[in-house]
Protein backbone atom coordinates (compact mmCIF):
# COMPACT_ATOMS: atom_id res chain seq x y z
CA UNK A 1 0.00 0.00 0.00
CA UNK A 2 2.88 2.25 0.75
CA UNK A 3 4.00 2.32 -3.38
CA UNK A 4 0.17 3.01 -4.07
CA UNK A 5 0.05 6.12 -1.64
CA UNK A 6 3.79 7.26 -2.82
CA UNK A 7 2.16 6.81 -6.47
CA UNK A 8 -0.76 8.99 -6.07
CA UNK A 9 0.83 11.77 -4.24
CA UNK A 10 3.25 11.91 -7.15
CA UNK A 11 -0.05 11.73 -9.74
CA UNK A 12 -2.01 14.55 -7.82
CA UNK A 13 1.33 16.42 -7.18
CA UNK A 14 2.07 16.36 -11.10
CA UNK A 15 -1.65 16.97 -12.39
CA UNK A 16 -1.24 20.17 -9.98
CA UNK A 17 1.80 21.23 -11.19
CA UNK A 18 0.93 20.97 -15.26
CA UNK A 19 -2.75 21.85 -14.46
CA UNK A 20 -4.29 18.75 -16.01
CA UNK A 21 -7.23 16.47 -14.43
CA UNK A 22 -6.97 13.15 -13.36
CA UNK A 23 -8.92 10.50 -12.92
CA UNK A 24 -10.30 9.70 -8.95
CA UNK A 25 -8.35 7.40 -6.96
CA UNK A 26 -11.90 6.08 -5.95
CA UNK A 27 -12.24 4.70 -9.82
CA UNK A 28 -9.32 2.52 -8.79
CA UNK A 29 -8.67 2.26 -5.46
CA UNK A 30 -10.00 2.39 -2.36
CA UNK A 31 -7.94 4.10 0.33
CA UNK A 32 -8.65 4.97 4.02
CA UNK A 33 -9.43 8.84 5.67
CA UNK A 34 -5.85 8.13 7.18
CA UNK A 35 -4.67 6.86 3.86
CA UNK A 36 -6.14 10.31 2.03
CA UNK A 37 -4.02 12.35 4.37
CA UNK A 38 -1.07 10.48 3.87
CA UNK A 39 -1.05 11.58 0.07
CA UNK A 40 -2.13 14.69 1.00
CA UNK A 41 1.45 14.94 3.01
CA UNK A 42 3.47 13.68 -0.01
CA UNK A 43 1.58 15.52 -2.32
CA UNK A 44 3.00 18.53 -0.54
CA UNK A 45 6.06 17.95 0.47
CA UNK A 46 6.89 17.23 -3.08
CA UNK A 47 5.95 21.24 -3.43
CA UNK A 48 8.60 21.53 -0.19
CA UNK A 49 11.30 19.37 -2.01
CA UNK A 50 10.93 21.71 -5.34
CA UNK A 51 11.42 25.28 -3.06
CA UNK A 52 7.63 26.29 -1.94
CA UNK A 53 6.99 27.14 1.56
CA UNK A 54 4.03 26.12 4.21
CA UNK A 55 2.19 29.30 4.81
CA UNK A 56 -0.71 28.04 6.49
CA UNK A 57 -3.46 25.45 6.15
CA UNK A 58 -7.21 25.76 5.18
CA UNK A 59 -10.76 24.41 6.55
CA UNK A 60 -13.47 22.46 4.15
CA UNK A 61 -16.79 21.32 5.12
CA UNK A 62 -17.23 24.04 8.14
CA UNK A 63 -20.71 24.23 6.33
CA UNK A 64 -23.35 22.03 8.57
CA UNK A 65 -25.62 21.78 5.48
CA UNK A 66 -22.03 20.73 3.14
CA UNK A 67 -21.15 17.88 6.13
CA UNK A 68 -24.55 16.77 5.73
CA UNK A 69 -24.65 16.77 1.80
CA UNK A 70 -21.53 14.51 1.82
CA UNK A 71 -22.32 12.14 4.34
CA UNK A 72 -19.92 13.22 7.16
CA UNK A 73 -19.56 14.63 10.46
CA UNK A 74 -16.16 16.27 10.77
CA UNK A 75 -14.12 18.76 9.20
CA UNK A 76 -11.11 18.36 6.84
CA UNK A 77 -8.57 20.25 5.91
CA UNK A 78 -5.97 20.85 3.81
CA UNK A 79 -2.14 22.75 3.42
CA UNK A 80 -1.13 26.14 1.97
CA UNK A 81 2.36 27.19 0.18
CA UNK A 82 3.58 30.42 -0.45
CA UNK A 83 3.05 29.61 -4.21
CA UNK A 84 -0.79 29.56 -3.84
CA UNK A 85 -0.59 33.17 -2.14
CA UNK A 86 -1.73 35.99 -4.53
CA UNK A 87 -1.97 39.81 -4.38
CA UNK A 88 -5.17 41.41 -3.52
CA UNK A 89 -6.32 43.16 -6.37
CA UNK A 90 -3.86 41.64 -8.50
CA UNK A 91 -3.58 39.35 -11.57
CA UNK A 92 -3.87 35.73 -10.83
CA UNK A 93 -2.83 33.56 -14.13
CA UNK A 94 -5.60 31.42 -15.03
CA UNK A 95 -2.95 29.04 -17.11
CA UNK A 96 -2.45 27.36 -13.44
CA UNK A 97 -5.52 25.90 -12.72
CA UNK A 98 -7.79 23.37 -14.34
CA UNK A 99 -11.02 24.33 -13.61
CA UNK A 100 -10.66 27.21 -10.86
CA UNK A 101 -13.69 28.23 -8.09
CA UNK A 102 -13.78 31.24 -5.67
CA UNK A 103 -15.34 31.12 -2.00
CA UNK A 104 -14.95 34.01 0.10
CA UNK A 105 -13.31 32.74 3.86
CA UNK A 106 -12.39 34.43 7.24
CA UNK A 107 -8.19 34.45 7.78
CA UNK A 108 -6.65 34.11 11.35
CA UNK A 109 -2.55 34.93 11.50
CA UNK A 110 -1.10 32.67 14.66
CA UNK A 111 0.75 35.16 16.77
CA UNK A 112 2.59 32.27 18.48
CA UNK A 113 2.84 28.52 17.74
CA UNK A 114 0.13 26.25 18.90
CA UNK A 115 1.13 22.42 20.51
CA UNK A 116 -2.26 21.88 22.16
CA UNK A 117 -6.29 22.15 21.54
CA UNK A 118 -7.49 25.24 22.40
CA UNK A 119 -10.93 26.80 23.25
CA UNK A 120 -13.04 29.48 21.36
CA UNK A 121 -12.53 31.51 24.36
CA UNK A 122 -8.83 31.37 23.94
CA UNK A 123 -8.79 32.03 20.03
CA UNK A 124 -7.92 35.94 20.84
CA UNK A 125 -4.83 35.20 22.62
CA UNK A 126 -3.33 32.97 19.71
CA UNK A 127 -3.85 35.03 16.80
CA UNK A 128 -2.12 38.41 15.42
CA UNK A 129 -5.12 39.53 13.57
CA UNK A 130 -8.20 38.30 11.10
CA UNK A 131 -8.54 39.43 7.68
CA UNK A 132 -11.36 38.97 4.95
CA UNK A 133 -10.28 36.02 2.61
CA UNK A 134 -11.00 34.67 -0.90
CA UNK A 135 -9.71 31.18 -1.27
CA UNK A 136 -9.44 30.00 -4.66
CA UNK A 137 -10.41 25.84 -5.31
CA UNK A 138 -9.44 23.79 -8.26
CA UNK A 139 -10.35 19.88 -7.75
CA UNK A 140 -7.12 18.00 -9.78
CA UNK A 141 -10.11 15.51 -10.87
CA UNK A 142 -12.02 15.42 -14.02
CA UNK A 143 -15.30 16.77 -14.09
CA UNK A 144 -14.91 18.43 -10.46
CA UNK A 145 -16.23 14.63 -8.93
CA UNK A 146 -14.83 13.04 -5.99
CA UNK A 147 -15.45 10.96 -2.94
CA UNK A 148 -14.63 12.06 0.71
CA UNK A 149 -11.28 10.08 0.01
CA UNK A 150 -10.53 11.75 -3.17
CA UNK A 151 -11.02 15.33 -1.93
CA UNK A 152 -8.58 14.89 1.12
CA UNK A 153 -5.91 13.20 -0.82
CA UNK A 154 -6.03 16.41 -3.22
CA UNK A 155 -5.53 18.78 -0.41
CA UNK A 156 -8.58 19.44 -0.13
CA UNK A 157 -8.97 21.24 -3.75
CA UNK A 158 -6.86 23.83 -2.37
CA UNK A 159 -5.28 25.84 -4.72
CA UNK A 160 -5.06 29.11 -4.45
CA UNK A 161 -5.78 32.27 -2.04
CA UNK A 162 -5.79 36.43 -1.42
CA UNK A 163 -5.81 37.90 2.10
CA UNK A 164 -7.53 41.34 2.48
CA UNK A 165 -6.81 43.66 5.04
CA UNK A 166 -6.05 42.51 8.71
CA UNK A 167 -7.66 43.89 11.62
CA UNK A 168 -7.32 43.34 15.56
CA UNK A 169 -8.31 39.88 17.23
CA UNK A 170 -10.97 41.24 18.70
CA UNK A 171 -12.76 42.09 15.80
CA UNK A 172 -16.71 40.45 15.61
CA UNK A 173 -16.43 38.73 12.80
CA UNK A 174 -19.70 35.88 14.12
CA UNK A 175 -22.59 37.14 12.07
CA UNK A 176 -21.44 39.61 9.03
CA UNK A 177 -22.85 39.35 5.36
CA UNK A 178 -20.74 38.00 2.99
CA UNK A 179 -20.78 38.18 -1.17
CA UNK A 180 -18.95 37.47 -3.51
CA UNK A 181 -19.68 38.07 -7.37
CA UNK A 182 -17.76 38.65 -11.12
CA UNK A 183 -17.83 41.88 -13.04
CA UNK A 184 -19.97 43.72 -10.80
CA UNK A 185 -22.66 41.09 -10.13
CA UNK A 186 -22.66 39.17 -7.10
CA UNK A 187 -23.19 35.55 -7.63
CA UNK A 188 -23.65 34.42 -4.27
CA UNK A 189 -24.69 35.48 -0.55
CA UNK A 190 -24.36 34.26 2.74
CA UNK A 191 -23.11 35.26 6.26
CA UNK A 192 -19.93 34.09 8.21
CA UNK A 193 -22.32 32.42 10.66
CA UNK A 194 -22.22 29.51 8.04
CA UNK A 195 -18.97 28.81 9.09
CA UNK A 196 -20.01 26.93 11.96
CA UNK A 197 -21.63 29.22 13.78
CA UNK A 198 -18.89 31.47 14.59
CA UNK A 199 -15.56 31.74 12.69
CA UNK A 200 -13.46 31.43 15.40
CA UNK A 201 -14.70 27.82 16.13
CA UNK A 202 -13.14 27.07 12.59
CA UNK A 203 -9.39 27.89 14.42
CA UNK A 204 -10.62 25.63 17.36
CA UNK A 205 -11.41 22.53 14.76
CA UNK A 206 -8.25 23.31 12.54
CA UNK A 207 -6.26 23.22 15.37
CA UNK A 208 -7.70 19.81 16.69
CA UNK A 209 -7.76 18.16 13.18
CA UNK A 210 -3.88 19.63 12.67
CA UNK A 211 -2.56 18.36 16.21
CA UNK A 212 -4.38 15.23 15.56
CA UNK A 213 -2.12 14.29 12.10
CA UNK A 214 1.08 15.40 13.48
CA UNK A 215 1.06 19.00 11.45
CA UNK A 216 2.84 21.51 13.57
CA UNK A 217 0.98 25.08 13.74
CA UNK A 218 3.51 27.74 13.72
CA UNK A 219 3.46 31.21 14.59
CA UNK A 220 3.18 33.55 11.24
CA UNK A 221 0.92 30.65 9.57
CA UNK A 222 -2.16 31.76 7.57
CA UNK A 223 -5.84 29.25 8.87
CA UNK A 224 -8.37 29.71 6.17
CA UNK A 225 -11.58 29.28 8.22
CA UNK A 226 -13.93 27.48 5.37
CA UNK A 227 -16.23 29.46 2.55
CA UNK A 228 -19.38 31.06 3.75
CA UNK A 229 -21.04 30.96 0.33
CA UNK A 230 -20.81 28.53 -2.29
CA UNK A 231 -18.19 28.51 -4.69
CA UNK A 232 -18.36 30.48 -7.80
CA UNK A 233 -16.73 29.08 -10.91
CA UNK A 234 -13.75 31.56 -12.10
CA UNK A 235 -13.41 32.16 -15.91
CA UNK A 236 -10.42 33.61 -17.48
CA UNK A 237 -11.40 38.19 -18.11
CA UNK A 238 -13.44 37.88 -14.45
CA UNK A 239 -12.82 40.55 -11.93
CA UNK A 240 -14.06 38.42 -8.55
CA UNK A 241 -14.77 40.51 -5.95
CA UNK A 242 -16.05 39.44 -2.50
CA UNK A 243 -17.43 42.19 0.30
CA UNK A 244 -17.51 41.61 4.42
CA UNK A 245 -19.47 43.49 5.40
CA UNK A 246 -17.76 46.10 8.06
CA UNK A 247 -14.54 44.55 7.23
CA UNK A 248 -14.35 45.95 3.41
CA UNK A 249 -13.95 43.98 0.11
CA UNK A 250 -10.89 42.35 -1.76
CA UNK A 251 -10.67 41.49 -5.63
CA UNK A 252 -8.48 39.76 -8.00
CA UNK A 253 -8.86 39.78 -11.72
CA UNK A 254 -8.30 36.20 -13.52
CA UNK A 255 -5.62 36.58 -16.39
Amino acid sequence: MEQIIENFSTILDDAAKVANPVIQISNTSKITLNQAYEIQALSIQRRLARGENLTGLKMGFTSKAKMEQMGVHDMIWGRLTNNMHFENEGDIPMNKFIHPRAEPEIAFLLKKDITSNITINEVESYIDGLAPAIEIIDSRYKNFKFSLEDVIADNCSSSGYVLGKWYSPDTDVSNIEITIGTNGEVKAIGNSKAILDNPFQSLVEAVRLALKYGQELKKGMVILAGAATSAIPVNDGDTVQATFGNLGSLSFQAK
